[in-house]
């Protein structure tokens, strides 16, 4: 009897949402502005973890995604970071990038088959012996396919070149509400009625300076821009196009109503610092989107205790663990820095090791703060590697710029914080032979590939939260950090499943 009490006593959905660069002070300090069907149920009605600790440097959203379904570091994955370079190839592609997919409604093949361990997602669907229902949907394909996982049904995500939702042949076709939507109502269509102006009135915005007050902001998404869809999917409008698709295949495919098997959601969100303003300063416009995404959060969670009833889900919501605000310094500031060029640095460190050890291309490439060697003339000219990445190591730690630079060896036999923070976050299958970082304030210029691209360099540490609802998780704050690794464990916990087969860290353990 009490076997059929806990069977009766699963949720028959969970949803799961990642909102990229979501900050616990911006929460903390809006609430006043919010609704009490959004960021407010969340605080209240479960647990509110305020410090998600990461632990790990040179976080962005497939990462992070990756650390949260998985419960395990990026060094471990198969996901150290959204691009990834290849030595082989010797190019630099998307860590999902998979040639042997196709893509439905769009030309970019993914799927999830470079991560390397079993996600929330197989776990729920190994439990619900394939029957369980499991979509994903974000403006980002790499962020909805983690969440989708090996097992799921689906993952779509907004085409950045057309605007239409797609999706990989890796999975099943596109949901038939999204396909429909692709035909009927397609970004397309819409982008020259939308524009994105203050939600408010503008003065009544807190904590902006008299100059922002003056003139309000508002941004266009004219089809002539070649960069239309990117700025669509950045904004406000792509977080309420994924609210739409999310709940329109609640209500149609009847997702969290699948008998006895557990059935999830999964959507992803941007918070990030909005960089297509003009002057830099982009606090106007990430104030209007909290309060938007509010709204987005009280809509889908409405549709949640419509379609499927409050007591029958759990709803869990991290951040991606890391801000970058990063943006070019007017000089006129006068804040010390410079800008270090990739092309120069290989060109300068090929002319120093061949003056060592003969002419010769010794730089395979510098991608993303990642040195790689070439290892074949390192062989051919019969040089013991390791001399050679110290020889490299010495040589870069000297340039303008370059904070300090670690060797895998470093990485991998860490005796410093930093090192270990570096041996979490780096995939030594696919990590450089030297890893570099820089100095705060200068600018990273890749003039190496085309277009060139300049990267600041900002070091912004926040607190980023977390949240947990249903379950029978009773309502809660948590201010003692909290180890990111630790959510997957603990969803599982709840729902009463296996933990993904290399997570990390143990379940939390909360009030129930």
């Amino acid at each position: 009897m009490q076997a059929a009490r806990d069977e009766a006593q699963r949720p028959r959905l969970v949803v799961g949402i990642v909102v990229d660069q979501l900050r616990t002070d911006y929460i903390e300090y809006l609430q006043s502005y919010f609704t009490e069907r959004g960021f407010k149920r969340l605080m209240k009605d479960g647990a509110y973890m305020r410090d998600v600790d990461f632990k790990v440097r040179g976080l962005d959203g497939a990462s992070a995604t990756a650390m949260l379904y998985t419960g395990a570091y990026p060094s471990n994955t198969g996901v150290a970071s959204a691009m990834i370079f290849d030595p082989q190839t010797k190019k630099t592609q998307p860590a999902l990038s998979d040639p042997k997919t196709m893509g439905n409604f769009t030309n970019d093949s993914y799927s999830p088959e470079n991560i390397r361990l079993s996600t929330l997602s197989d776990e729920i669907a190994v439990d619900g012996l394939a029957l369980s229902s499991i979509y994903s949907f974000a403006a980002d394909p790499q962020t909805a396919i983690i969440m989708s996982g090996h097992a799921g049904s689906g993952a779509c995500w907004i085409n950045d070149n057309t605007g239409n939702w797609a999706t990989t042949t890796y999975y099943k076709n596109l949901p038939a509400p999204v396909s429909a939507r692709n035909y009927s109502s397609p970004v397309a269509s819409r982008l020259d009625t939308m524009q994105w102006k203050p939600s408010m009135p503008i003065d009544k915005f807190p904590g902006l300076p008299q100059q922002k007050k003056i003139y309000p902001f508002r941004h266009m998404f004219p089809r002539s821009d070649r960069e239309v869809y990117s700025r669509f999917n950045a904004s406000p409008m792509g977080n309420t196009e994924v609210t739409d698709v999310a709940i329109e295949c609640l209500r149609q495919m009847k997702i969290g109503s699948n008998g006895n098997a557990i059935d999830m959601l999964n959507l992803g969100y941007t918070l990030a610092p909005y960089k297509y303003v003009t002057d830099g300063d982009f606090r106007a416009e990430l104030t209007d989107a909290y309060m938007r995404l509010d709204g987005q959060l009280g809509r889908l969670f409405e549709a949640i205790d419509k379609y499927v009833g409050a007591e029958n889900a759990v709803i869990w919501l991290s951040s991606t663990g890391y801000f970058d605000d990063a943006v070019v310094e007017d000089k006129k500031y006068k804040i010390p820095g410079g800008e270090f060029s990739i092309k120069r640095a290989e060109s300068l460190l090929n002319s120093y090791l061949s003056a060592l050890h003969g002419n010769a291309d010794y730089v395979d490439a510098f991608r993303d703060s990642h040195l790689y060697l070439n290892h074949k003339i390192l062989e051919d000219k019969k040089l013991d590697v390791s001399d050679v990445v110290a020889d490299a190591r010495s040589f870069l730690t000297k340039m303008s710029g370059v904070s300090d630079a670690f060797t895998l060896y470093d990485i991998l036999s860490p005796s410093t914080p930093e090192e270990e923070s570096l041996r979490l976050s780096v995939d030594p299958k696919k990590g450089g032979d030297i890893i570099v970082t820089f100095n705060p304030g200068w600018t990273v210029i890749d003039d190496v590939n085309y277009p060139v691209t300049q990267h600041p360099v900002r070091e912004t540490p926040v607190l980023t939260p977390a949240f947990i609802t249903g379950g029978g998780v009773k309502p809660q704050t948590i201010s003692t950090p909290i180890e990111a690794v630790s959510l997957a464990p603990t969803i599982s916990s709840i729902l009463r499943i296996r933990s993904p087969n290399g997570a990390a860290s143990k379940p939390i353990l909360l009030n129930n």
